[in-house]
């Protein structure tokens, strides 16, 4: 049996949640016996990269993906589905199941349209299902009606759909799936190797990690750091990190007079971001829009506390169990935000325990194998 995954960025040439879960659904296909194609564009010098059995397939050329607001371009997501449509026309009948990931959600109409009439199964995964309002906050009011009527024509025509949530779950059922959609249980990769520590650094640290964008509501920490402060007076705050709300956040910190509290590296080297997670005393992600939220599971490997922020659009949350691995606030502001610091610094080793028990039994059942061999039972049943 052979099957194509189709997704337009490669881990870790691309580095992000939606990168790693689609490389190790093609492994996970693979070990379970599968001739595996990585469908995708061209991110490297030289010949394809080996994946230890999986052929990756590029079918365009390299693009920049996103503008300078850290929105996706429409023009290289036409020229990577155009690609795919080619690709899929030339190897008509090469595939027996395809999973085409919905972002963005051109690949599945390209797919659908190349494979009329052939008995190749399909199955559209959708990282994240966006509402109306969404789209039209996200893309403008032309572009974001075209966008909002797409996701829900690519639903409706897909055989098969999939999530990682059960927020995102249910708008496919409301979107108007032809069946129940694959809900994975969840996307954790192996147990950590790494060592836990149930004692923090001292002094007891904040930390951030992803872009700077509006989304995820980095410049909202320093005040929440500042409420903070107030009760733990040594608390400090590592932003990783770059992007276009990085003006915002560093007017924040001055403004505060934070800038001996609260660091901005930018991006760092992998064995340095790792350290700057597990030396700290709790991971804040105050983002407002997570179709998943790996970065919960890779803090709590290590026995490090989370603290996010309820949301509509945040199917993260699903991930916390409150004064287990860490805690929700109510909002973003400075007072809710600060005070869920304050809980999660306190916390102490016991917290830090139960944020390691957490990944270990999740690390059971909630595996992204577990997920990958769902889709594969699905798409055998279709």
């Amino acid at each position: 049996m052979r099957i194509a995954v189709v997704f337009d960025c490669l881990f870790p040439w691309s580095t992000g949640g939606g990168e790693r879960q689609y490389r190790l659904f093609a492994e996970s296909f693979r070990e379970q016996g599968w001739d595996v194609d990585y469908l995708t564009r061209r991110q490297w010098d030289g010949p394809p990269p080996d994946l230890d059995g999986v052929r990756v397939v590029p079918v365009s050329g390299p693009s920049e993906l996103y503008d300078a607001q850290g929105a996706r371009r429409p023009w290289p997501a036409l020229v990577f589905a155009f690609a795919v449509f080619r690709h899929m026309v030339r190897t008509r009948g090469r595939y027996d199941a395809v999973l085409v990931s919905a972002l963005p959600v051109l690949n599945v109409f390209a797919v659908r349209l190349a494979l009329l009439g052939t008995r190749t199964r399909i199955c559209a995964d959708f990282l994240e299902v966006w509402r109306r309002d969404q789209w039209l906050a996200y893309s403008g009011p032309v572009l974001g009606r075209v966008a909002a009527w797409l996701q829900r024509r690519a639903v409706r025509a897909s055989p098969l759909v999939s999530a990682h949530s059960q927020m995102n779950g249910r708008r496919l059922v409301a979107e108007g799936a032809r069946r129940p959609p694959v809900v994975s249980p969840g996307l954790i990769h192996g147990a950590a190797t790494a060592d836990v520590s149930l004692a923090a650094a001292e002094p007891p640290t904040v930390v951030y990690v992803g872009r700077h964008i509006p989304d995820k509501q980095v410049e909202t920490i320093p005040a929440a750091v500042e409420v903070a402060r107030r009760h733990v007076p040594d608390l400090r705050a590592v932003i990783l990190g770059d992007g276009q709300q990085r003006p915002a956040v560093l007017a924040e910190v001055r403004r505060l007079g934070l800038t001996d509290v609260v660091e901005l590296p930018g991006f760092v080297e992998q064995d340095v971001l790792e350290a700057a997670v597990r030396d700290a005393a709790v991971l804040v992600n105050p983002s407002r829009r997570e179709g998943y939220g790996l970065v919960v599971v890779e803090a709590c490997a290590v026995g490090t506390p989370v603290v996010l922020v309820a949301g509509d659009d945040n199917a993260s949350v699903e991930l916390v169990q409150e004064g287990v691995n860490g805690f929700v606030a109510d909002s973003a502001s400075a007072e809710s935000l600060g005070a869920a610091l304050v809980a999660a610094v306190r916390g102490g080793p016991a917290l830090r325990a139960g944020a390691r028990a957490w990944f270990e039994h999740a690390a059971r059942e909630r595996t992204a194998d577990a997920a990958a061999r769902g889709i594969l039972a699905a798409l055998t049943r279709s």
